[in-house]
């Protein structure tokens, strides 16, 4: 759960814009070939990586580009952070970006500058050989309304057959249904995701789909019940007609487990948080993902990443990767950020290096 954590970094692009200037959209844009090679693409997990934030950034709907929100691309304000995460051997990049900026109006084309700018982003990593995991940033929301009760499962059907549409012929192309749904019944989510998945898969479209639960989609909390049915029980019934899918999962080693808090339980609270979500997707013959996951920099949240990349290893059988919470230079001091300062790394770089 981190919409807590993110609210407080919400404003951080327009704090960034007004203390040095607009962000211009740049071309001609001169960058190193950089590529993800078949060794870094080796190892018991395929999807190994990172969110690169920014598109999701910001309060104003639509806001701004360059001052509210920006797409991780060079051809945006200079944003050259994939170069340095491929070259330490990542595979994989969460692109997190807004339904409302993308698609103004629901049921409608898209908007054509915001289309491009993702376009483009995606179009530029996936050409360096990387995978991009698409992350509608919305919380099961449509300008703060719930998909399923004040938003149709038909407008959040047309949205995925329009994005699959846009991406259905780029095999490094990996569909995340939604980030963290929460604060309603797991049967209505369920009833969401499956008119999504039933759409992208009318387009054609073969791709790997992430599917998330309810309650934030938290690996600790998917065999509970203080949120309505657990996710344990409701997510069995996801309905793919090419059986191509995992289920994504979150999880954080702070107290709560919310990720608001740089602090770390223990050293091994990551595997533990884990072991009812690896169980469940063993029993059930599922496949899973971790989408976020994040420590701060004392010895024992290093220590506490090392142990929960070294449990989805141990377990490759039923994980397919991990993406770490978050890159991307618009977080400035934020306690998770992996984004080097003046090319130095950051110290959760030296607990994830071992497992690139």
């Amino acid at each position: 759960m981190k919409n807590t954590r993110l609210m407080g970094w919400l404003t951080l692009g327009a704090f960034l814009w007004g203390c040095g200037g607009p962000l211009e959209e740049q071309s001609g844009t001169q960058e190193p070939e950089t590529r993800a090679n078949e060794v870094t693409l080796a190892g018991p997990l395929p999807y190994r990586g990172i969110n690169l934030a920014g598109a999701e950034f910001g309060s104003a709907i639509p806001g701004t580009h360059g001052k509210d929100y920006v797409y991780p691309d060079p051809a945006y304000a200079n944003y050259t952070t994939a170069d340095y995460y491929i070259t330490k051997g990542m595979t994989t990049f969460r692109l997190p970006f807004m339904w409302e900026r993308l698609q103004r109006t629901r049921n409608a084309a898209f908007d054509a500058t915001e289309l491009s700018r993702l376009k483009t982003t995606v179009n530029r990593l996936t050409g360096k050989g990387a995978t991009v995991i698409l992350d509608p940033h919305n919380y099961a929301r449509y300008n703060g309304a719930l998909i399923g009760s004040g938003i149709p499962n038909a407008d959040f059907a047309d949205f995925w057959t329009r994005l699959a549409n846009e991406f259905k012929g780029n095999a490094k192309v990996v569909f995340g249904l939604m980030n963290e749904p929460h604060s309603m019944p797991t049967e209505q989510w369920l009833a969401a995701a499956n008119a999504a998945i039933q759409a992208i898969r009318n387009t054609g479209a073969t791709q790997l789909i992430l599917v998330p639960g309810n309650a934030w989609t938290g690996a600790h909390s998917w065999t509970s019940n203080w949120y309505g049915t657990p996710n344990a029980t409701v997510m069995l019934q996801v309905k793919d007609p090419r059986n191509n899918y995992a289920f994504e999962v979150h999880q954080y080693l702070d107290s709560d487990s919310s990720g608001t808090q740089a602090s770390c339980v223990s050293t091994t609270i990551g595997a533990q948080r884990m072991q009812s979500f690896t169980n469940w997707l063993r029993a059930n013959g599922k496949k899973g993902f971790l989408g976020e996951v994040a420590g701060g920099t004392d010895s024992v949240c290093l220590s506490a990443l090392d142990n929960i990349l070294d449990h989805l290893e141990a377990n490759s059988d039923v994980y397919l990767g991990w993406t770490y919470w978050a890159g991307g230079p618009w977080w400035g001091s934020y306690f998770f950020s992996l984004e080097p300062a003046s090319g130095v790394d950051k110290p959760q770089m030296s607990a994830l290096s071992s497992h690139l």
